[in-house]
């Protein structure tokens, strides 16, 4: 009888996020563990554990293919905008698209409760793109003699915690929309004032 022949490592990793995923969405984060995993795909859980070293691993690379294929979020915006109403869209598709995941994909939004404490990979890659994009439409700013910065990049980092109170999902999940849309616009009023007349 031939053997059968052996998979690639990547394709078992992909197995594994893909199960993982399913139980996870079907039974939420907590109540799924490595060895429910492993059982669902006939493997042992020290074959889970060779391609992730625990179950927040795991947890980060579901979380960093999901915001990955969130480009959308990050589109450009029509660049005869202003930086003021770049700032605002930006920051209101980003809630948008986080108050969706909260009510379509509650699975995430609990693994990231659970995981919050460990500074994860995709979050922390998340962060970035978020400062990345701040800082460019800060950079527009300072280009038209808007906005008087020292550093466009320092700068987006302090907006980005500035904005934490209606981006972060743990600062969010409990809040209507509307209040969030108001605090939103409050928030990118005062900032785009801040970054008028105060060089940061």
């Amino acid at each position: 009888m031939a053997r059968r022949p052996r998979r690639k490592a990547e394709e078992t990793r992909e197995d594994i996020l893909s199960m993982a995923e399913m139980l996870f969405r079907q039974r939420g984060y907590v109540a799924v563990s490595i060895a429910d995993i492993a059982g669902a795909l006939n493997m042992s859980p020290a074959n889970v554990f060779k391609h992730f070293r625990s179950k927040v691993a795991l947890a980060d690379a579901i979380a960093g293919r999901h915001l990955d294929d969130a480009a959308d979020r990050f589109a450009a915006f029509d660049q005869k905008l202003s930086p003021r109403e770049q700032l605002l869209r930006f920051v209101l598709r980003l809630l948008e698209s986080h108050l969706q995941d909260i009510q379509k994909n509650p699975y995430i939004f609990e693994m990231v409760l659970s995981t919050i404490e460990a500074k994860l990979e995709a979050g922390n890659r998340y962060r970035a793109r978020i400062e990345e994009k701040l800082g460019e439409i800060i950079r527009e700013g300072m280009a038209e003699g808007r906005y008087h910065c020292l550093n466009a990049e320092s700068a987006a980092g302090t907006v980005a915690d500035v904005l934490a109170c209606v981006l972060h999902p743990i600062l969010i999940v409990r809040e209507d929309k509307e209040t969030l849309v108001h605090r939103a616009e409050d928030i990118v009023c005062f900032v785009d004032a801040a970054l008028q007349n105060n060089p940061c």
